[in-house]
């Protein structure tokens, strides 16, 4: 993604690491480095009910290797790691079989745990779809998020009825293999505000199917209003959840959605979390940095990365403190 422009794009104008703003990308780099470095924060413990793991998407690192990951990842203070298991993941499709164990003993040894994977699968008859659910099963991982479904707006019903008998045959997969499957909700995509998939999940198990809510994408498809009848109707079987932040943002070429960190986009987390709690959530929530993270090297924007989930995290473990007190 490219980097906006720091003279006119407000979310590089803004960026805040501990109440401090960033006025150019340069501000970014030593700031994200000083904070990584310098800050040595303690882990902040959650002092409530929420037992759910925070864990980092692991798309975030992908130069690093399992166990560098999760010894990044632990000094960080997240309990656990979304795992990529799909093309150009931590763990190859391909690989799923040999590779998957592997990487789960790493990342435990390092004192994390891997409650969730993410994968590309969206239907049974994927060739892949039976080695990884029954590989993530064998090792006690709780949950898998599939991959996605596409409207090619030619006919939208009969694209909508395509994908859900797909899934709906994925699922059965995944209950044979003792994984739960969490619905992804993502701009532009079939599920987008869930309106369209819910009546094809409500005739499911919901021991083993649900959804995997994203507020930044039900915000970004269903504004201020949007996201919380999305929220309202599936709230009762959100598996996991994914935390990521954007706003709308006027360009030359039109209005776009511009990914930032959390609280300083559009999200309103403090009623977010609040329905949360009400609806007894407890399950992983899965960090994200969709956001343009600078770095003049690969190993500067990893450091910077670190510094980002960390400031990230800090966040949004103050905000389930407030919900779950």
């Amino acid at each position: 993604m490219r980097i906006p422009d720091e003279r006119t794009h407000p979310c590089v104008r803004s960026h805040h690491f501990r109440g401090v703003a960033l006025n150019t990308r340069r501000d970014f780099i030593k700031s994200a480095v000083a904070f990584s470095v310098t800050s040595a924060l303690p882990n902040v413990a959650l002092s409530n009910g929420f037992n759910g793991t925070i864990c980092l998407f692991s798309k975030h690192l992908p130069a690093m290797d399992w166990a560098r990951m999760a010894q990044a990842v632990k000094k960080l203070g997240f309990g656990g790691i979304d795992l990529t298991v799909r093309p150009g993941g931590h763990v190859l499709p391909e690989r799923a079989v040999e590779d998957l164990p592997k990487a789960v003993a790493t990342i435990r040894a390092g004192g994390l745990s891997v409650p969730m994977i993410t994968t590309g699968l969206t239907s049974a008859g994927d060739p892949m779809a039976n080695p990884i659910l029954s590989a993530a099963g064998k090792l006690s991982i709780p949950f898998f998020k599939p991959g996605y479904y596409k409207y090619s707006f030619a006919d939208v019903r009969g694209e909508l009825q395509k994908a859900m008998s797909d899934f709906r045959r994925l699922t059965e997969l995944s209950k044979q293999s003792g994984v739960q499957c969490g619905f992804h909700n993502h701009e532009g995509y079939i599920g987008a505000q869930f309106w369209d998939v819910a009546q094809t999940i409500d005739q499911l198990d919901p021991k083993w199917v649900g959804y995997y809510f994203d507020i930044r994408h039900a915000v970004a498809e269903g504004g201020g209003a949007g996201w919380k009848i999305a929220l309202n109707l599936v709230a009762s079987r959100i598996k996991m959840i994914a935390v990521k932040d954007s706003y709308w943002d006027k360009t030359s070429r039109g209005w776009r959605q511009v990914n930032c960190p959390l609280g300083e986009g559009m999200v309103d987390w403090k009623a977010y979390f609040k329905t949360l709690r009400q609806a007894n959530f407890h399950g992983p929530i899965s960090l994200h940095l969709e956001y343009d993270i600078p770095g003049a090297t690969k190993a500067a924007q990893e450091e910077n990365t670190l510094a980002a989930a960390q400031r990230d995290l800090v966040f949004l473990k103050a905000r389930l403190q407030e919900a779950y007190q």
